[in-house]
């Protein structure tokens, strides 16, 4: 964590939290809050609605957990032991993806560390079917994580009842969830709960749309703004490179192979077959990199994050499916470009929720409806509350590669908030398209569009993209290379190596759960980054002959780099030995000799 977002002048322990969270953030080595934590916690305990604006890393998540916590265990003690009140839903978080319910529900289980089982706190924002979460319900969890439709599906067929026993509602990542379309979810879940609870938004950003959710379900909130944008620029370094498509794969191949980018990468594309092709040519080469998708088990996918943050792999290929989530560009956003609303303490009190069930199914209906054709185009399910480019928390990024440009504005600034977070400075790099006469795709007119709308964003916020420097002459010599690998990774090996992969990580996710949940340390024998072989890899391709390593000042001998030891010069004729005795030049016999006489005469010396 950075210096900068600490409040070294606070401590956890003048916050009056609990004893048992206190020896937890001990273990976790938390002493000093963040400006958010230091801000929010007070404001929390004291019973008001919060509004926090801060940026991803900063710890928002600690910010609505421990005072949720405090007063759980707080109303707890004060209770009997065999007190029916003690058995009661008194905390429900949202989010937006089912990555970011598994990262919250981890952190809650560390908070809880010393509280016995006082705290119990279920997330059912998974797969599972409503009949098998209902029984967990049933027992009245005292939190309560999930995505907006799953929770609000549950409220419906009644198989969790918080209209009196509700004290705290969070909404984490509010803009995401809106740009989600959860904001008809939100309404309904907020019919279903008491008039008077405390309630929590948090966010990256502030725009426009928030506002709607905050008269919705805030009353007379406290507004937290921290940190300035212009100094999260300044930590962040962005470049561009316009190229062709053939060009895209070949400068992965230099770029990764002789690593002149150090450290983990997160490389996003567009669409599912486009991470299958990338991680098939790298392959060719032996660079291993993990594929993480909305088609992989939710389970799969947060195991690929965590390996991640641990430093087992080092490349990511990862599917931005924002557009796909209606997280796009908004009129409004093409001319102000994400215009912040303005910071002003609310006196008005928040609206009446006007929302019936029979609206949420007609929804249901249609998203049905749509789903329904949608299928016919796509033979795999894809998970709607997938979410990369937001909410999860990849730790210790070094860079962010934009292998296909985003298809909006606000993803790309979702995409490169993925480095440069927690005070650690950050790199991002972009391929952008430019117009190839080998093909006939006018993508490179949408990205140049797009380009340019990122480009006077990222200039209101006092930062440039800056052109990457790149002599395409000194990596020519690998281009023979690339296209032998790339004419390799055709359509059918894609699908195959999709379909190998998604069977593949059901089996890693569903028969082994039990086996993993008793044998926790058997995942880390568990690889995401595995070749997936779709036609014989060359062995030469593995190694680069020195005389292709281009020139450039800084490059660090990669293991992938065939170098051969300075042995100084070697002459043509070896050197004699000094003192060395000649050997005697053998007689050979003559043609009419006996050899069995010749052999007496040896013996007889």
């Amino acid at each position: 964590m950075d210096d900068k977002l600490l409040d070294k002048k606070a401590t956890f322990q003048a916050l009056d939290l609990d004893d048992r969270l206190l020896r937890a953030l001990g273990r976790m080595k938390l002493v000093h809050p963040t400006l958010v934590q230091a801000k929010a916690i007070p404001l929390a305990l004291a019973g008001k609605d919060v509004l926090a604006r801060a940026k991803t890393g900063s710890g928002k998540t600690a910010a609505f957990c421990l005072p949720i916590l405090h007063k759980i265990l707080a109303t707890k003690d004060a209770l009997p032991i065999n007190s029916e009140e003690r058995k009661k839903t008194r905390a429900l978080i949202l989010v937006p993806t089912r990555e970011l319910a598994e990262q919250v529900t981890k952190y809650i289980a560390d908070l809880v560390k010393f509280c016995g089982k006082e705290i119990t706190a279920v997330n059912i924002a998974n797969n599972s079917p409503l009949h098998i979460q209902a029984p967990l319900l049933a027992e009245s969890p005292d939190i309560v994580v999930s995505t907006p439709a799953k929770i609000l599906k549950h409220l419906v067929s009644k198989s969790i009842v918080l209209s009196q026993s509700l004290e705290t509602l969070v909404i984490d990542e509010a803009d995401l969830v809106l740009s989600f379309g959860y904001e008809d979810d939100i309404k309904g879940i907020v019919s279903h709960l008491p008039k008077i609870h405390q309630s929590m938004l948090l966010s990256a950003t502030l725009n426009k749309g928030v506002e709607s959710l905050k008269r919705l379900i805030l009353s007379k909130p406290a507004i937290l703004k921290l940190e300035d944008d212009k100094e999260e620029s300044s930590k962040l370094v962005q470049y561009v490179v316009r190229c062709t498509e053939e060009d895209k794969f070949l400068l992965m191949y230099v770029i990764l192979k002789l690593r002149l980018i150090a450290g983990k990468c997160i490389l996003f594309v567009n669409d599912i077959d486009r991470s299958y092709r990338l991680k098939l040519f790298l392959e060719q080469f032996s660079i291993k990199a993990c594929v993480l998708n909305s088609e992989l088990p939710l389970n799969s996918r947060y195991h690929i994050v965590e390996e991640f943050n641990r430093g087992v792999y080092d490349y990511i290929i990862a599917t931005d499916e924002s557009d796909k989530m209606g997280e796009g560009d908004a009129k409004a956003d093409v001319d102000t470009d994400d215009e912040e609303m303005e910071v002003v303490e609310e006196t008005a009190a928040p609206e009446e929720p006007a929302v019936a069930a029979a609206a949420a199914k007609d929804d249901a209906k249609k998203e049905q409806a749509k789903g329904k054709k949608e299928s016919k185009k796509r033979k795999r399910s894809q998970d709607k509350e997938y979410g990369v480019s937001r909410g999860i928390d990849f730790k210790g990024v070094a860079a962010v590669i934009n292998f296909d440009f985003p298809l909006s504005a606000r993803a790309y600034t979702h995409r490169v908030g993925r480095t440069a977070r927690a005070g650690r400075r950050g790199m991002s790099l972009s391929l952008v398209s430019k117009e190839d006469i080998k093909s006939k795709s006018t993508g490179h007119q949408k990205e140049e569009e797009i380009f340019g709308r990122v480009a006077a964003q990222q200039r209101k916020k006092g930062s440039e993209i800056q052109p990457y420097k790149f002599d395409m002459n000194q990596v020519e010599g690998f281009r023979y290379r690339s296209n032998d690998a790339l004419r390799l990774v055709t359509k059918s090996t894609i699908r195959e190596a999709r379909i190998k992969e998604i069977k593949t990580e059901i089996l890693n996710s569903e028969k082994l759960k039990a086996h993993f949940e008793d044998r926790p340390k058997d995942l880390q024998f568990l690889r995401h980054d595995k070749a997936l072989h779709p036609s014989q890899v060359k062995p030469h391709m593995k190694h680069i002959p020195q005389y292709l390593v281009p020139k450039i000042a800084g490059i660090a001998q990669a293991d992938g780099i065939a170098t051969t030891p300075n042995v100084g010069f070697v002459p043509f004729n070896k050197k004699k030995k000094e003192g060395s005795k000649r050997r005697k030049p053998s007689r050979k016999p003559s043609k009419g000799s006996d050899p069995l006489k010749s052999l007496g005469k040896k013996r007889r010396k």
